[in-house]
């Protein structure tokens, strides 16, 4: 059988014990985090945030949901349709790639036809598949649309040059 990326509805502020839980039990799991410089008595401090509020991205197969439903912290799983929601792999990966390059990331919910065109620098209409990632001014964009978010951040200066570069397999579109 083949494992597949789902979404955790866990308690308030359970995100992290009930990763660590299921890591213990030998299941994949991920909790997005997004750092978040805090200026505290002079001092610059990091806080690391769940980036989405007691959601928890964990792969397995889908009769072991039973048993990871009793594991305490976890109210159920995000369904679609009747069944456990199922995350493609390639947005789990980007979700990751896309948190360890930046910091400071908000989730915005997605329009529904967001996703269907994006314009391009010359006024054309442009046909979109799979993730994109838009850099606009100094701002980062990726949609996500299995689970109907997109994650924004803003992009350093100096990072700028480095986003110009290909983003993984994925579309990546500059606007100015």
């Amino acid at each position: 059988m083949q494992k597949n990326w789902y979404i955790i509805y866990t308690k308030p502020g359970m995100e992290k014990k009930v990763a660590t839980v299921l890591r213990k039990r030998k299941i994949e799991s991920f909790v997005p985090v997004s750092s978040k410089k805090l200026s505290v008595f002079k001092r610059t401090k990091i806080q690391h945030q769940p980036l989405f509020d007691c959601y928890v991205f964990t792969r397995l197969i889908e009769n072991e949901t039973a048993t990871v439903r009793s594991i305490d912290g976890i109210i159920n799983f995000v369904y679609w349709k009747g069944k456990p929601a199922r995350i493609p792999d390639d947005e789990v990966e980007l979700i990751k790639e896309f948190t360890s390059d930046h910091e400071e990331i908000m989730v915005e919910k997605i329009r529904v036809n967001e996703m269907d065109h994006a314009k391009v620098i010359d006024g054309s209409d442009y046909s979109l598949s799979g993730n994109l990632l838009t850099v606009k001014s100094n701002i980062a964009r990726v949609y996500l649309p299995s689970i109907g978010f997109s994650l924004v951040a803003k992009v350093e200066k100096h990072n700028r040059l480095h986003m110009e570069a290909p983003f993984g397999e994925r579309g990546l579109l500059f606007q100015s």
